[in-house]
């Protein structure tokens, strides 16, 4: 269930709000005037986001890579250039 709270809580409460972030682990909606206005998380849960978007934006590229025909590496391919890093590297 979503945590709404009015924007006044920011500036009376903002003790309240953080712990209120980091125990719950959500985005707390703030409103203004009754109406979204922003949204307030801590950053372990923004940081968790943030990798996600990433994994996602990357997962989206080898969608698009593979519905172009592109066959990408096998294994052994992948593990020789593993290799290859780690002995240059010595």
């Amino acid at each position: 269930m979503p945590i709404i709270k009015p924007i006044s809580d920011l500036r009376n409460k903002s003790n309240e709000i953080s712990e209120l972030a980091h125990n719950s682990n959500e985005p707390i909606y703030i409103t203004k005037n009754g109406e979204g206005d922003l949204v307030v998380m801590s950053m372990a849960h923004y940081s968790k986001l943030q990798l996600k978007l990433d994994l996602l934006g990357k997962l989206s590229v080898a969608q698009n890579q593979q519905a172009n025909g592109d066959k990408g590496k096998t294994l052994k391919q992948v593990m020789n250039n593993i290799r290859n890093t780690i002995d240059a590297q010595r």
